[in-house]
């Protein structure tokens, strides 16, 4: 019976360390759809990130495929900033959860289960744009509120798509290319 149970014990062991060992990351690959398919006018906010457009506006996020980039048409429909698709390193999405301002007011009010209030959640959804600033050589992060979730996915389809980068989940990224000789370490 001590023989049995020993066996079974290693057995078990063997096939934890074997399930425990690392895998590469998986690349899920969503079908890119065809170019025609794909919304290019996109209705968001400017929460703010670019150098010298410090104000939130409202406006249309455009893809411009003629001069390959993605362009911000404020409230008055005039063009604020564009990014060039050769600039962008990474299209992603950010998901934030917050009280509303309701359930805060409500939950101060001195009256039993009150507090009940600021369980009033609300989502709020932002398409993030990270890129190398060309015009003054640093990387910027750049936000923008898009309310529907659907959209927001469309949105960051259409970004990686046109602007060739590769997909990871739900993210679109530019990889580096970076040289190694076999057997070389980089922890860059």
């Amino acid at each position: 019976m001590k023989k049995f149970g020993l066996i079974s014990l290693i057995m078990l062991l063997l096939s934890v360390i074997g399930y425990a060992q690392p895998r590469p990351t998986e690349r899920s690959v969503l079908p890119a759809a065809p170019s025609a398919i794909l919304t290019t006018v996109f209705k968001a906010k400017y929460q703010g990130g670019l150098f010298g457009f410090s104000e939130t506006d409202e406006g249309t996020l455009r893809i411009d495929d003629e001069n390959q980039r993605v362009v911000f048409f404020g409230k008055d429909n005039k063009e604020k900033f564009g990014i060039p698709f050769a600039a962008l390193l990474i299209v992603s999405p950010q998901k934030k959860v917050s009280t509303a301002t309701t359930g805060k007011v409500i939950s101060m009010i001195p009256l039993p289960g009150s507090g009940l209030a600021s369980l009033m959640r609300e989502k709020k959804r932002y398409l993030v744009l990270q890129f190398n600033d060309p015009d003054v050589d640093v990387k910027g992060i750049v936000d923008f509120k898009i309310d529907d979730k659907e959209l927001l996915r469309q949105a960051i389809q259409a970004i990686g798509v046109k602007a060739k980068l590769t997909q990871r989940g739900d993210t679109y990224y530019r990889p580096r290319n970076v040289k190694q000789s076999p057997g070389e370490y980089s922890d860059n």
